[in-house]
């Protein structure tokens, strides 16, 4: 077999996986193709990998990542289809939004084994979160491809029907955060902060804060732990509720979730 990591698609996500797998997979192993070939080639270059096409990835890739967006996974699919029907030793991985395990064995015209994933792009820096499924897939391929991603984060294995709901939290919860983040930042020019000082301060605040909540978890009680009576963070906390930062927060991820429905295939 030709090549370990075939990616098809070099987007914001497929980029993020691909600088994640060459930490542990050797860049001869890797071959990626994209519409746009001159992207391809200097993102193969990068990383010592094989701008090559998208038949050949198909006929040679041990796991083939479609990293397309879910409007055009049809046709991208539908250019090796017949290839994939002719190979009895692949695993497709999709991580299209609303695109379905089904969906995607529809569109190949075979049951072949499929892994379908919700990553989101801190996995470039290690730090991401990965959502799983997976449909025919054996024990020993679901290994092989968890240790291809091992720098990407964490990985949890979630049933199908979940991901979906799931993923509108973890996958865009990154751009909320970014979001908040701004917001922070101007919060502290607004009271006399530099603005790269601010910036500073809200990205490790956040940073710390997270890692406080994989240690210690109970998101209320480290809250909590904050607010001194008649303190400072608690007139904070009072002026988010004021504002309805709660309920917005949650209505983000809802609004996310309804998408998702939308482009349910």
């Amino acid at each position: 077999m030709g090549y370990k990591l075939g990616f098809i698609g070099c987007g914001n996500m497929g980029s993020a996986l691909v600088t994640a797998a060459a930490k542990t997979v050797s860049g001869k192993d890797i071959a990626v193709c994209d519409y746009d070939q001159t992207k391809a080639k200097n993102f193969a270059l990068k990383y010592g990998a094989n701008a090559v096409t998208g038949k050949e990835i198909a006929a040679e890739a041990e796991f083939i990542v479609l990293g397309v967006k879910p409007q055009v996974m049809g046709e991208t699919i539908a250019e090796f289809a017949e290839i994939l029907r002719a190979r009895t030793d692949v695993t497709v991985v999709t991580m299209a939004a609303g695109v379905s395990i089904a969906a995607i064995r529809k569109y190949i015209g075979k049951d072949v084994p499929v892994i379908r994933i919700m990553p989101n792009t801190p996995v470039s820096l290690g730090a991401g979160m990965v959502l799983y499924s997976t449909e025919s897939v054996s024990k020993e391929k679901e290994t092989a491809f968890l240790n291809a991603f091992t720098c990407a984060g964490i990985f949890d294995k979630i049933p199908e029907e979940k991901i979906d709901a799931a993923s509108a939290l973890s996958g865009c919860g990154p751009a909320f955060v970014y979001a908040f983040a701004e917001a922070l930042a101007d919060g502290g020019v607004e009271c006399g902060v530099p603005r790269d000082k601010a910036a500073l301060y809200a990205a490790q605040t956040l940073l710390g804060a997270a890692q406080m909540l994989l240690e210690y978890g109970h998101p209320a009680d480290l809250k909590d732990a904050v607010c001194s009576p008649g303190g400072t963070t608690i007139a904070g906390i009072h002026a988010l509720e004021d504002a309805g930062f709660r309920g917005a927060t949650m209505s983000a991820v809802t609004a996310a979730y309804k998408r998702t429905l939308e482009l349910k295939k």
